[in-house]
């Protein structure tokens, strides 16, 4: 049962009451296979190009025609990141490395045809991630003036602000994008190795050069005059192009069993800092999922050389077990993991996919964490899990949930430029870009839902506010989906785990 919202005065109470709390523990009833569907079925609402005649999020229709045109290139297709409609190679490759993980790691759990819509999923970006680097010693890392398309309020199928093409070309570099690339070609070859081996042998060879492209010219991309003022402040690189390196060359060991990228690993590690142990997942910083990806190759292939990850792997799941003598991440009163910063539920789902990923190979091997004071199973990594799950889908202080379209309460204002304004099916005259700013200045409700879409999540106090203007909590974003999707799909298959 959902509860409604709680008024101001007791919210105010509880946060205070529980402020010095451990994080609390829900077991409702959730529909995690309905979730799940939803989670995948958003990413139809972040395309560019062309849409197919199966389009289900039908309120949208082509856009970004054009991309391309200035190199003499096709850029068409790909994904929107989040409310706007730039296309960031950036984020969007780690998209989809997360989005193939979660078929790696958790596909056999899906039912058949939702494990078919997450793999076209991925395919809607691989196929744009192959335009990139289809051109000789260049990389196309992002389609879209950010600065002045940040200035419309406008519908993708109206779009008249510069398409501006971002490429680096060699020497210059671009680690951090390319090395991504490299991540998520090869994990998608591994999602797609049963049902399409053709396409999968395409997917593995282009993320050979693409990676490269990345060891051979290092550096980070947003470094280059050219391109920081697209990128930034945006999706600067700010963490360092070093874990894109290893974490590129990880995946590329898993898809190839290649032992060039294994020596990579053991030769570079220190070098680039795998031993920094940041304890951090998400478009920009690698080391955690570099760490419990790496643990694998340590675990099941004995692999003792690379031991230095596991041992990061341990330290990183041991900060997040409330029991634990060295936890230290920060809850909010109602228990979700909290950072510093905007889309705060990036770091939930991220963590939670971690979370779910090392306890199966810890499982398959018998093995438990030891954090010093207490032995970690992975049954107890898989309640940390569900709690983060549990809270985005409406287990929280607000009854709400924070996926569109889930349970009765969700947010109704999310900040996205396409489901705010009229779909161009209901309203075909062209809306320009300071046309849209009534729509977005309205207190009503957006009139096209973006089902599956996860807000940027609540403050550290529990607090939502339910407003467009406020897109640090409202927007949704690509990144904070994907592994959400492997997440869902493993309650989705343990429905009564508890």
């Amino acid at each position: 049962m959902k509860l409604s919202s709680p008024p101001l005065h007791f919210l105010i109470l509880l946060t205070t009451l529980l402020s010095k709390c451990p994080p609390l523990v829900h077991s409702s009833y959730h529909e995690y296979g309905e979730a799940l569907s939803k989670s995948i079925l958003f990413f139809e609402g972040q395309r560019s190009g062309v849409l197919p005649q199966d389009q289900r999020m039908s309120w949208r229709a082509n856009s970004g025609l054009s991309d391309g045109w200035t190199y003499n290139t096709d850029l068409t297709g790909g994904y929107y990141d989040a409310g706007d409609n730039i296309k960031f190679g950036f984020p969007m490759a780690f998209t989809t490395t997360m989005l193939a993980w979660s078929v790696i790691e958790f596909g056999e759990l899906m039912p058949p045809n939702e494990l078919r819509n997450t793999l076209v999923a991925i395919r809607w970006s691989t196929d744009y991630l192959l335009k990139t680097i289809s051109q000789p010693n260049r990389i196309f890392v992002q389609v879209g003036d950010p600065n002045v398309d940040h200035s419309c309020w406008e519908r993708p199928e109206d779009m008249d602000t510069p398409r501006t093409v971002y490429a680096v070309d060699a020497p210059n570099p671009a680690s951090d994008v390319a090395g991504e690339t490299a991540a998520a070609l090869a994990a998608s070859s591994m999602a797609f190795r049963s049902s399409d081996p053709g396409y999968a042998e395409t997917l593995l060879r282009n993320a050979v050069k693409a990676f490269q492209f990345a060891d051979s010219y290092r550096g980070a991309y947003s470094d280059n005059s050219n391109i920081r003022d697209g990128a930034c402040p945006f999706y600067c690189d700010f963490d360092g192009y070093q874990d894109e390196l290893l974490w590129g060359a990880a995946w590329l060991r898993r898809a190839s069993s290649d032992d060039a990228y294994l020596s990579y690993l053991e030769n570079n590690g220190k070098t680039l800092g795998a031993d920094d142990n940041i304890n951090e997942f998400g478009w920009d910083n690698k080391h955690a999922g570099l760490n419990v990806l790496v643990s694998k190759e340590v675990l099941e292939g004995n692999m003792y050389t690379l031991e230095s990850y596991k041992a990061s792997a341990d330290s990183f799941m041991c900060t997040l077990v409330p029991e634990s003598s060295t936890s230290h991440i920060e809850y909010t009163p109602g228990g979700l993991i909290y950072k510093p910063g905007g889309s705060n539920l990036q770091h939930a789902t991220t963590i939670s996919f971690l979370l779910l990923a090392y306890a199966n190979t810890l499982e398959r091997t018998s093995q438990t964490v030891n954090c010093g004071n207490v032995n970690v199973s992975p049954y107890s990594l898989r309640v940390q899990a569900k709690r983060q799950v549990d809270y985005i889908l409406g287990d929280n202080p607000l009854g709400l949930s924070y996926m569109v379209g889930y349970s009765a309460r969700y947010p109704q204002r999310i900040h996205h430029r396409g489901s705010s304004l009229p779909s161009i099916k209901d309203h075909p005259e062209f809306i320009a870009c300071k046309e849209g700013s009534i729509y977005f200045n309205s207190s009503s409700p957006n009139p096209n839902v973006l089902v599956g879409a996860i807000a940027g999540g609540p403050s550290v106090d529990d607090s939502y506010d339910d407003a467009r203007e406020d897109f640090r909590k409202s927007e949704p974003t690509t990144y904070i989906n994907a592994p959400f999707v492997g997440v869902l799909a493993y309650f989705a298959a343990n429905p009564n785990f508890s």
